[in-house]
């Protein structure tokens, strides 16, 4: 699977190879890997960190220098392998690596490598011998050359980027919570709806927005008409951003209506949510500066389309998209709170972020 190279790699292989970069990084696979898994540097997709196949691999090279086998290839060759407990301990005190699983040391890393690499299963990444692990020689060594220390450099690059992204944003958040007047306070949380922002904080930002939103509308509900009470809308966030969890980023009651925070760009990935669910209604939050009905007249479309011409599907699908909101509804709902709303907004946003960021 090819993608177009990240600058940051080509920088680095530039600046330790000189003019053999090209040959160095067209004969890696696991450096083209590495390339592949990069995407969530850019913010404009709501693709995973990895973290757990980045710090897999991080992990067992950072013992491997450690242990003196950079450019000893015989004593490496005769090496058993790296402790499970070390290696698992590594990966947890790395950045946004607190609550790893081992699925990634255990065939996950191995099973992808295979799949978008064409990779061969008899010769894996990783190597499990009875709970110690090694990293494949035919992938240190390239053109002869041993290329562990400048895989750990796109580590560590990858590793400083995402944080900075993060961070970039805490610096923003610590301003807003220090602002004192209403009207600046409306004015940095807008700012911080733009199609360029980082899927994972556009998530916590429409969250905090829409649970503030929501909390002033009221139903009335009952089991008969004798115990109908008036009771408020609450927004529940269903796990962490970029979950594995069919589609549902945010569930309301009690109205049971399902929310998903996604981009305009890919409209199958919508419909993908909507299948995982047997077609439950899904209200779609699009990270776009497009009008909602604008959005929502290319899902129609699209849904007839997928349809295949079948009446009954095509009506499944278009029941499915329940509403849509864009950045121009968080906008004016934000521009509506009031002083006490936009204090509870900050503070929900400032708890999940804290929360997302492990620092909770």
């Amino acid at each position: 699977m090819s993608k177009k190279l990240e600058p940051y790699i080509k920088e680095i292989l530039v600046k330790n190879y000189g003019k053999d970069w090209k040959k160095i990084y067209e004969n890696s696979t696991l450096i083209q890997y590495l390339n592949l898994k990069s995407g969530a540097i850019h913010g404009n997709s709501k693709s995973r960190r990895s973290f757990a196949n980045w710090y897999a691999i991080y992990s067992i090279l950072h013992f491997y220098k450690e242990h003196g086998f950079i450019n000893n290839k015989r004593d490496y060759l005769n090496f058993s392998g790296f402790n499970y407990s070390e290696l698992f301990s590594f990966q947890r005190q790395q950045y946004g690596g607190s609550k790893l699983q081992n699925h990634a040391l255990n065939n996950r890393l191995n099973t992808e490598f295979v799949d978008k690499m064409h990779g061969d299963k008899a010769k894996p990444v990783i190597i499990n011998q009875q709970g110690k692990y090694l990293i494949h020689p035919d992938y240190i060594y390239t053109n002869g050359k041993d290329i562990v220390p400048t895989i750990l450099e796109i580590i560590k690059k990858y590793q400083q980027i995402l944080y900075d992204k993060d961070h970039n944003f805490e610096a923003k958040l610590t301003e807003l919570i220090s602002e004192t007047k209403l009207d600046d306070q409306k004015r940095k949380i807008i700012e911080l709806l733009t199609e360029n922002t980082e899927a994972r904080v556009f998530e916590l930002i429409s969250y905090s927005i829409l649970e503030t939103h929501y909390k002033n509308k009221h139903v009335f509900i009952g089991f008969s008409r004798e115990d109908i009470e008036k009771e408020a809308l609450k927004l529940y966030k269903t796990g962490r951003t970029n979950a594995n969890d069919g589609g549902i980023d945010f569930v309301m009651r009690p109205l049971g209506r399902f929310f998903q925070v996604t981009e305009v760009g890919n409209y199958d990935k919508y419909f993908l949510d909507i299948d995982k669910i047997n077609k439950y209604p899904i209200t779609f939050v699009v990270k776009t500066n497009k009008s909602a009905e604008e959005v929502t007249k290319e899902l129609m479309e699209y849904g007839t389309d997928k349809s295949g011409g079948l009446k009954a599907l095509e009506k499944a699908y278009h029941d499915a998209v329940e509403d849509v909101i864009t950045i121009n509804e968080l906008k004016k709902w934000t521009n509506e709170l009031n002083e006490k709303d936009v204090k509870f907004l900050i503070q929900e946003l400032n708890r999940y972020y804290h929360l997302e960021m492990n620092l909770l």
